[in-house]
């Protein structure tokens, strides 16, 4: 038997890294802590285990082991690196297996630029990965056409170039190399254009451009009109690509950007590199949560991989709220204003939006996922205890007090039940009175469902303010099931929900699909309740007009539009037909008030 006690008495107060196995010793979670031993006893502290998962997660422990480490920040990186490689069951797991390509400036003589998904420990210098291949064919065709280099694979070291080797190819004809296989260029002049490379590959456009102005500005003063105008040239693909990379101030040296979305079971995280105001990287990922972790334990284990992906060395950090993650070398800022704060927003909306998609592509390969995922939102934002699987909407129509009709539908899983719809015609009810109306179609509803065993709603949306509130509570306290279901009032005129004894109502977002959901079961149940009411007033006028005819009374008349369905019919109908419902005499009475003579009217 595992006894966790003896085990805590073994780690120390001191930062690192803690790892959970189970009874088959094989790795189940690993974790980071400034403290080891507060952190791996909050787990077996049972006022702490809220979470079902975690607890789970505990009761499969059958060993613990640590690392110890310097700094929190050093636990922090060994956390992921080891959740990288061992991949535990329990831990996040970061979804994204594509392999990105990357920008190589290769070691070797006059070295090759392209770019490759293959990282080989040659020495070569490796830039991105690049999220967006476009972008690194943007990047790369600058380059292409701003400094001629060398594209063939020649071992062009001093001796074989010396000894005569090589003679110079096509390339050098057509002015895309200088021709550095024959001497015709020197490697001092080969590697000053490679480290300008460099500068811009790592956003240091500006630094590039300055240097190519001042030389053009000297070519000029010394009549070099070729030479100035083939870095004029340059001047003018660096300056317009660097026009459309800055997005903030180019004050902004070197800052890491983060922003995270969250749903139930997946997290997104968005990532903006920027150097000297201009975006040089950017990439969203995907975050598939396990024990129902925080967005601040997200977003701390998505920088981490971020910054070891890219070989990040900024000092400051943006994010879109504190980070308990004490570093003296490390600056995290939560902007309020100014240009870091739209580098914020901009990674925002890219997180947004790529969470957006990812979730619409998994719900329409699987519609099961998104009624999960948007029922488990509406608990939530509706303070609910159990999925609102089984909901029904109640309204109220009359006309001037007449024909009153109460309307209830009901969507199951999110979705209209129209075999379900039902409306009451009410009964008890004198005068145009809401509140009593209410009270009688909410009683006759579930004193029906109760005595028939039927399975009660979890969610009863009421349309009207806080008296139709009221008066549906009230006949659901005398049933008794008042306890057993959620039941809120939607008055229209600012879209407040109420709730039974609470003087304020909730404000839901307007964009919530929470509140998109209610709506359309408040609209739906008006339309329903408007049908059933015209359908109501329309009989009652047209028997009216039946009791005109001579010998039809409004027994007789209620029985012709029962049998008929319309008056349309019933003037089509000829005298034999109308014997199905009423006498010869009747029936020839009706042929004649509408205008026949046994025959139908054309």
């Amino acid at each position: 038997m595992f006894d966790y006690r003896e085990e805590l008495k073994k780690i120390p107060h001191k930062p690192g890294v803690y790892q959970y196995w189970d009874s088959e010793n094989e790795l189940i979670y690993i974790g980071k802590a400034k403290d080891l031993r507060n952190r791996v006893t909050s787990y077996f502290v049972k006022d702490l285990n809220v979470n079902a998962k975690t607890r789970v997660l505990v009761s499969k422990i059958r060993k613990i082991t640590f690392t110890i480490v310097d700094t929190e920040v050093d636990a922090w990186l060994l956390e992921n690196s080891m959740i990288k490689k061992h991949q535990p069951r329990y831990n996040v797991m970061l979804k994204d297996d594509k392999t990105y390509p990357w920008i190589i400036i290769k070691n070797e003589p006059f070295p090759r630029i392209y770019w490759t998904r293959r990282i080989v420990k040659d020495g070569s210098k490796y830039l991105g990965p690049y999220a967006s291949v476009s972008m690194m064919h943007t990047i790369l065709g600058l380059i292409k056409e701003t400094y001629p280099l060398r594209t063939c694979n020649l071992n062009l070291t001093k001796e074989n170039i010396d000894a005569g080797k090589f003679k110079v190819c096509l390339e050098y004809q057509l002015g895309n190399c200088k021709g550095p296989c024959q001497n015709y260029q020197t490697l001092e002049d080969y590697e000053h254009n490679i480290g300008e490379i460099t500068d811009i590959l790592n956003g240091k456009t500006g630094a590039v451009i300055r240097n190519l102005k001042a030389d053009m500005d000297n070519a000029a003063m010394n009549l070099d009109f070729e030479l100035a105008h083939k870095l004029k040239y340059k001047f003018d693909l660096l300056d317009k690509y660097q026009h459309k990379s800055t997005v903030v101030n180019s004050s902004i040296t070197e800052v890491d950007v983060f922003s995270i979305a969250s749903e139930e079971k997946y997290a997104f995280v968005n990532y903006l590199k920027v150097m000297n105001g201009t975006i040089i990287q950017t990439q969203t990922i995907e975050l598939k949560k396990r024990l129902d972790e925080s967005d601040e334990e997200l977003l701390t284990l998505a920088i981490s991989e971020f910054r070891t992906r890219y070989n990040s060395t900024s000092k400051e950090i943006i994010v879109p709220f504190d980070i308990d993650l004490d570093d003296d070398k490390l600056k995290f800022t939560v902007p309020k204003l100014g240009e870091k704060k739209k580098l914020l927003d901009l990674s925002a909306k890219n997180v947004t939006f790529f969470k957006t998609e990812k979730i619409d592509q998994y719900e329409r390969l699987n519609p099961d996922v998104r009624t999960e995922r948007l029922l488990t939102q509406m608990m939530k934002d509706l303070r609910m205890n159990q999925l609102p699987k089984h909901i029904e909407c109640f309204d109220n129509s009359n006309f001037q007090g007449k024909y009153p009709v109460s309307a209830i539908v009901v969507f199951r899983d999110g979705k209209p039940s129209k075999k379900d719809y039902r409306f009451f015609n009410v009964k008890t009810v004198e005068g145009p009175n809401d509140f009593a109306t209410m009270e009688e179609a909410v009683h006759r509803r579930y004193r029906r469902m109760l005595d028939e065993g039927g399975d009660l709603p979890q969610l009863i949306i009421i349309d009207g303010g806080k008296g139709q509130l009221s008066s549906a509570l009230k006949s659901l306290k005398l049933l008794g099931i008042d306890k057993q279901m959620t039941v809120i009032g939607i008055a229209k005129r600012l879209e407040e929900l109420y709730y039974p004894g609470d003087q304020y109502p909730l404000y839901l977002d307007k964009k919530s699909e929470t509140l998109k959901v209610i709506q359309q079961l408040r609209d739906e149940a008006h339309r329903f309740g408007i049908t059933a009411h015209r359908k109501k007033r329309d009989k009652s006028t047209l028997a009216t007009e039946l009791e005109l005819i001579d010998g039809i009374g409004k027994t007789s008349a209620e029985k012709l539009l029962k049998y008929f369905k319309s008056v349309k019919k019933i003037r089509e109908a000829t005298v034999t037909e109308l014997q199905e419902v009423v006498n010869l005499k009747q029936a020839k009475a009706i042929t004649e008030y509408f205008g026949q003579k046994n025959t139908p009217v054309s």
